[in-house]
């Protein structure tokens, strides 16, 4: 399987790297190489990978597939949703060392990150990221873009909706609904429902006024 990373920044490098991991373990995938709209990326190489470069540039570059790598959980949701429109596959990224439970569905373009595991009956939608070491427990669902940061550690049967953030090295208690585009501070202890488009903070978590 030949792929194309979508952003050659800091989290398009852990998406590369995360992918020479598999192929290093046998994973039959060959990294094409970058593309990204900055142009003072275009034509270098970023790990020794190729930027190829804008985006555009997918409509005639040889691939199989390719995984959107932008840490913006919006702009991540907005690519993902224009590549599949325009036919693209989307493929997901899981590194060797992460531990994915029996019947789980990691659905393309997922990224789970070294250390990460995602315990049995649970569900990571399209362009969620679940970082470095953190553990989403059974039955949790995980929202298409979403992002769990690293250090996070979710009971089971937790919801979090599309394009939330859970902040590094937080908690979520059992049966927890997370709103979609909702942001759950660093270490904070989310121990309710958290509405969609809102703020919490602190332990236990409580909102915190944001502008939109």
């Amino acid at each position: 399987m030949k792929v194309v990373i979508v952003g050659a920044g800091g989290h398009g490098q852990v998406v590369a790297d995360v992918f020479l991991k598999q192929a290093e373990a046998g994973v039959p995938l060959q990294l094409i190489g970058f593309v990204d709209d900055d142009q003072a990326l275009h034509h270098r190489a970023v790990m020794g990978i190729p930027v190829l470069g804008a985006v555009s540039r997918l409509s005639t570059t040889d691939h199989d597939a390719v995984v959107v790598a932008v840490g913006d959980n919006r702009r991540r949701h907005e690519l993902c949703t224009l590549l599949n429109a325009a036919g693209e596959t989307l493929v997901a990224a899981v590194h060797p060392s992460a531990v994915i439970g029996n019947d789980c569905d990691v659905e393309g373009g997922a990224m789970i990150c070294a250390g990460a595991v995602v315990s049995t009956g649970s569900r990571i939608r399209y362009g969620a990221i679940v970082n470095t070491a953190a553990t989403v427990d059974h039955h949790s669902d995980i929202g298409a873009c979403a992002h769990i940061a690293p250090g996070v550690h979710m009971g089971g049967q937790v919801c979090v909706g599309e394009a939330a953030m859970v902040g590094i090295g937080s908690t979520v208690l059992p049966k927890v609904r997370i709103g979609a585009a909702a942001i759950v501070g660093a270490g904070a202890v989310v121990t309710r429902d958290v509405p969609a488009n809102t703020t919490v903070v602190g332990i236990p978590a409580t909102a915190h006024s944001r502008k939109s």
